[in-house]
């Protein structure tokens, strides 16, 4: 049987998380949080759903539990998560040179994205904290099987 994988990708909360974000990631094995975590209190929720690990992204203080990067080896691909500020200017491209990895995870720009790539995957599960930018709340899953991943984008109530 072959094995397979499923992890939520989630970014940008600001200190809210959503109710939805619970149906939105029932079942994922992981959850990973590419930064603006906005608390503590957000990562205590998510580890209702899933295990979770986080960066820190650019408006978050520095803490314990928020990585600078996480590498994680899920399936028999590479996944890299930060928030993404650090390569300046954000491009895909910028995140591809810079990092190896076979998934790259990025937040930052709270806009969804996916860019499949000479057998990579750059993605940024969109923002599921206030809606900002007119763009609507969102989050990702990332299912790997028999070594290859596919997203799936699951957008939230826009209530606000």
């Amino acid at each position: 049987m072959a094995s397979e994988h499923l992890i939520g990708l989630i970014s940008d909360t600001h200190g809210l998380l959503r109710p939805e974000v619970h149906s939105a990631l029932a079942g994922v094995e992981l959850i990973l949080h590419a930064g603006d975590v906005g608390g503590e209190d957000i990562l205590h929720e998510l580890r209702t759903i899933a295990p979770t690990l986080a960066v820190r992204g650019n408006t978050d203080h520095p803490a314990a539990w928020l990585e600078t990067e996480i590498v994680r080896e899920v399936g028999g691909l590479s996944i890299h998560v930060s928030h993404g500020h650090e390569v300046g200017r954000l491009t895909p491209e910028r995140l591809l040179t810079r990092y190896a990895q076979d998934v790259l995870v990025y937040g930052h720009t709270h806009k969804q994205f996916l860019l499949e790539w000479e057998g990579r995957i750059v993605v940024n599960p969109g923002a599921a904290g206030q809606r900002r930018f007119d763009l609507a709340p969102s989050v990702a899953r990332l299912r790997i099987a028999d070594g290859v991943a596919q997203v799936a984008f699951v957008e939230l109530n826009q209530s606000d």
